[in-house]
C-alpha cells in the first residue's frame, strides 16, 4: 500500500512545487498545477500542468542528464496515490544559489539587458540584435536566486565565482551549456526551437555536482515552433508566455507596475495554456500524454 501524503513532513512550498521529507536521504518533489508569472502565483491553476512538468522532467533527466537527483521511477512505491504522476523521489542535495540559464536567442530579460547595455550578464553581444535574434553562440547568463515573490537578479560570471568558487562556477557554466546544446538539437529535430532554459544544481555528500529540480519543461524553458520563427517579433510559444501576454494585454485590466495581484485567468486562456503544455511534451518526447502512468 502506498503511503499517504500526510505521512511525510512538509518541508517547503515554492511557486509551483512542494517538498516533503521521505527519510534522511530522500525527498518527495510534488509539482502542483499552480502557475506563476511576473513573480506572482496566479489564483487560477492550469489543470494537469504539474503532471506535464513531471513527465517532461523524467523524459529529459533520463535522456540528457548523466548525473541528476532522481532516486526512483515515476511509479515509485514511496509516491502517495494522490500525487502519483506529478511527483519525483529525489536525493537530498545542498542546493546552489544560482539559476543557471542558457540562451540561444535574445528575448525576455536578456533582451532588456542588451537594450540597456549591449551585453547580457556581462557578455558583450553584436550590435543590431532585436527581439528573438539568434545569438552567434549560446551563452551562460546566470541569475541569483530570489526569495518567493521577488525577482531573480541577472549576474555576471565573476559574481558566480564569488558565490561558489572558480572551479564550481566553471563546471556550472560548462554543464549548463552542454545540456542546452544537446536539448536544443533534440528539440530542433522535432520542429521546435529551445530559445532559452534554466537549470538548478546541487552538490551531493561526495561533492559531486548534480542536476536537480525540474529540467527542460515549459515552465523553465522557452519553446518556439520552428516553422513560424521570425526575427524581430515575439514568437508564439509552447510555454507560459501565452499567460504573460494575456496579463499584460488590454483584456486583463492589470497593471504590471502596480502592487495589485493579477486577476484570475479566463477559461479560454486556461484551456489554451493547458493545450500548449501538453503539445510541447508530446511533440518533443514523441509520447502521448494520455499514456503518462496509465
Amino acid at each position: 500500500m502506498r503511503p499517504s501524503l500526510t505521512s511525510y513532513q512538509h518541508l517547503a512550498a515554492g511557486k509551483v512545487r512542494d517538498l516533503y521529507a521521505i527519510d534522511d536521504d530522500h525527498m518527495l518533489l510534488v509539482a502542483s498545477d499552480r502557475i506563476s508569472a511576473y513573480d506572482h502565483v496566479l489564483s487560477t491553476p492550469i489543470p494537469d500542468k504539474g503532471r506535464v512538468l513531471t513527465a517532461m522532467s523524467f523524459f529529459f533527466f533520463r535522456k540528457l542528464a548523466d548525473v541528476n537527483h532522481l532516486a526512483g521511477d515515476a511509479d515509485d512505491a514511496r509516491i502517495p496515490q494522490e500525487v502519483l504522476g506529478r511527483s519525483m523521489v529525489v536525493r537530498r542535495l545542498k542546493m546552489l544559489p544560482i539559476e543557471c540559464v542558457a540562451r540561444g536567442y535574445l528575448t525576455g530579460s536578456g533582451l532588456l539587458d542588451y537594450q540597456r547595455t549591449g551585453a547580457v550578464c556581462g557578455i558583450d553581444l553584436p550590435a543590431g540584435l532585436v527581439e528573438s535574434s539568434k545569438l552567434p553562440e549560446a551563452i551562460f547568463t546566470p541569475a541569483a536566486k530570489a526569495d518567493l515573490g521577488e525577482h531573480d537578479e541577472n549576474i555576471d560570471f565573476q559574481q558566480v565565482i564569488d558565490k561558489v568558487g572558480p572551479d564550481l562556477a566553471v563546471k556550472l557554466r560548462d554543464d549548463t551549456l552542454d545540456i542546452y546544446f544537446r536539448a536544443a538539437a533534440f528539440a530542433e529535430d522535432r520542429g521546435i526551437l529551445l530559445a532559452d532554459t534554466k537549470f538548478e544544481f546541487g552538490v551531493d555528500h561526495l561533492g559531486n555536482l548534480v542536476l536537480a529540480d525540474e529540467v527542460l519543461t515549459p515552465d523553465s524553458s522557452r519553446y518556439w515552433p520552428a516553422d513560424s520563427y521570425q526575427e524581430g517579433r515575439v514568437q508564439p510559444s509552447f510555454d507560459k508566455q501565452f499567460v504573460r501576454d494575456w496579463l499584460t494585454g488590454p483584456d486583463s485590466g492589470w497593471d504590471r507596475a502596480s502592487d495589485t495581484a493579477p486577476p484570475p485567468l479566463p477559461d479560454d486562456v486556461v484551456t489554451a495554456t493547458r493545450a500548449r503544455y501538453i503539445e510541447a511534451y508530446e511533440r518533443i518526447s514523441g509520447l502521448s500524454f494520455d499514456d503518462w502512468l496509465h
